[in-house]
């Protein structure tokens, strides 16, 4: 296997484009200057949002829902009782730069019934936390995608539908996806890495990323895959779009190895400050006749390790 320290570069890069506002949005725990962003919440909850960078003048703008503001760059923001897409701009004191938080009024667990969510397989979550621990509770609601909102940016370089789960393939909408907002956020550390290390694409191949319990049975993933809760995703490097890992450690060959390089450079990257609050599950699997070498990244917030 290759070792960190052998890296190779590919050709120098040009500037790669993150982007990003000269400020930073605060939710739920996070905090990004991505020009897009993603929160999740259930109908009437609120949601607090800060705004910090330079001094000036910071603004958010809401065309639903209502909003209360506390000091200069914080405000309350209440949602609808309807689920669906509600998009809230934060503007700096640039008004050109805005950031654009998507938020996704969820439709409450509660309304599935019979492990269905109007028609749609959800299946059923275990009935107790592994280990008691509360990222394994099963999700207070399903974020729902229809044929107007798969393409929503959940942040800059990433879009909804990358996130769907792979069992349902048919045109029939909606659907129903959990999606942690850490995810997201580390998929673009990610991209920004290994476009500095030379290789130029606007995404990342999400092979799966959100299962629902009934698909993830249906394959015979582990009780507890972090898949289902909206926290993994299992990703290749594909610039031509061919369904396939590219030869990242360009030896002629498409293999384990080209995963490798593409694990190292996550788990480098996942030891600098700016990184560490990414760190979670992480582990590398080769090729099989069903799919090429990949990487699964998860943001279970603890460091965990295997190989496939």
């Amino acid at each position: 296997m290759l070792a960190l320290a052998a890296l190779p570069l590919a050709a120098k890069p040009a500037d790669f484009d993150t982007k990003s506002a000269a400020f930073d949005v605060s939710f739920h725990k996070e905090t990004a200057a991505y020009r897009d962003l993603t929160a999740r919440l259930l109908p009437g909850a609120s949601l607090t949002i800060g705004a910090l960078g330079a001094p000036g003048q910071y603004d958010l703008h809401a065309a639903d829902g209502s909003f209360i503001q506390h000091g200069a760059h914080q405000w309350v923001w209440h949602a609808p009782q309807e689920p669906g897409l509600y998009d809230l701009r934060i503007d700096g004191p640039a008004a050109s730069d805005p950031i654009t938080l998507h938020v996704f009024v969820m439709v409450p667990a509660s309304e599935v019934r019979d492990g269905l969510l109007n028609g749609f397989h959800i299946g059923t979550y275990p009935s107790k936390p592994l280990n008691g621990n509360p990222i394994y509770r099963p999700p207070s609601g399903f974020i729902e995608v229809t044929k107007a909102n798969q393409d929503t940016k959940i942040s800059p370089h990433f879009r909804l539908k990358q996130f769907l789960c792979k069992e349902d393939t048919t045109t029939r909408f909606p659907k129903y996806v959990v999606l942690e907002e850490w995810l997201p956020l580390e998929l673009e550390a990610i991209l920004e890495r290994v476009n500095t290390l030379g290789f130029h694409v606007d995404t990342l191949h999400v092979m799966s990323a959100f299962r629902t319990p009934y698909y993830n049975h249906g394959i015979g993933d582990v009780l507890y895959s972090m898949h289902q809760w909206g926290s993994a995703a299992d990703i290749y490097i594909d610039k031509a779009g061919r369904g396939q890992m590219d030869d990242l450690n360009h030896d002629g060959r498409i293999d384990v190895d080209d995963a490798k390089y593409l694990y190292d450079a996550i788990e480098q990257m996942l030891t600098e400050p700016p990184y560490v609050k990414l760190q979670g599950g992480m582990a590398l699997y080769p090729a099989t006749a069903a799919h090429p070498p990949f990487v699964h990244v998860d943001v279970r917030g603890v460091k965990a390790r295997w190989r496939g």
